[in-house]
């Protein structure tokens, strides 16, 4: 089963989000399984994992439900308050709930708060321990700024299972390869962090990326985590404001070229498979 393991939805319409600004006018609309499933259908994709957009329990609620009767959406990234004592009752409820068999991980937009150590507050991280004692993975949203803390915040919680989305977002579009490369090197040791290779034409020039550019942030995501904890992701729709949905699968078939046969079977679905318990 290929799967893509990090996608959207949202219709501005209906919520309000503030990280779609006038520089993402372009993708500021209606996206919904009307407009996927064709593009995964092109490539070849039998399912996907749903990731939340806003810091919601209704939106999660909405996905879950969107999941029950939408059978490409095998999984749902969702969102509950981290810092509240009632994580372990809201994810209940959400379970509970239509579809609340596809919730397979919880996120938040870390990379937005203004403290770089917001994971390691003490009612985050016991929000985050009720997470993994849930059975459920935890994405990691960072940017480079924030890998020291999600580093630490791993070490303290081995029974959690951590997916850092977007490999943490490097600047490829500068070139520059620290302090990024030295953080995230950290995670080699921590075999229940995995990493997402997904994001990454957003972190690039949108009007003159080539895989190249890329190449050398996945090389390094590699010879981190190792193929056996490597997941694709194609950040639709997000991806739209740089290239298409086919480009952007098959650039991630050709950064990832150099794996065997099997590791990219791997990367492409029984990983995320795995570790997402789909």
């Amino acid at each position: 089963m290929i799967v893509d393991a990090h996608h959207h939805f949202w219709d501005p319409a209906e919520a309000d989000y503030p990280w779609l600004t006038n520089e993402l006018a372009v993708i500021r609309r209606p996206f919904g399984p009307d407009d996927l499933a064709p593009e995964l259908a092109a490539a070849g994709i039998e399912a996907t994992i749903l990731v939340q957009t806003r810091s919601s329990v209704d939106e999660t609620a909405g996905f879950l439900a969107l999941a029950a009767v939408t059978p490409f959406i095998r999984g749902v990234v969702g969102w509950v308050d981290l810092t509240g004592r009632a994580v372990a009752d809201a994810i209940d409820t959400l379970r509970a709930g239509l579809g609340g068999d596809r919730l397979v991980g919880i996120r938040h937009q870390v990379h937005d708060e203004p403290d770089p150590d917001w994971l390691l507050r003490e009612d985050v991280t016991r929000g985050i321990r009720a997470v993994g004692a849930a059975g459920l993975a935890y994405d990691l949203l960072l940017r480079p700024r924030e890998l020291p803390a999600a580093l630490e915040l791993a070490r303290r919680l081995p029974d959690v299972r951590f997916v850092i989305d977007h490999i943490a977002k490097p600047p490829i579009a500068s070139g520059a390869l620290e302090p990024w490369r030295s953080r995230i090197s950290a995670f080699a040791e921590l075999e229940h962090v995995a990493c997402k290779v997904s994001g990454l034409v957003t972190e690039a020039d949108w009007s003159s990326w080539t895989p190249g550019d890329l190449q050398p942030y996945v090389d390094h995501a590699i010879a981190v985590f190792g193929p056996e904890r490597l997941i694709f992701g194609s950040d639709w729709p997000v991806c739209l404001l740089a290239a298409t949905y086919a480009s952007v699968v098959e650039t991630a078939r050709s950064v990832m070229g150099g794996l065997s046969e099997g590791d990219l079977a791997g990367a492409f679905g029984v990983n995320a498979t795995r570790i997402y318990g789909l």
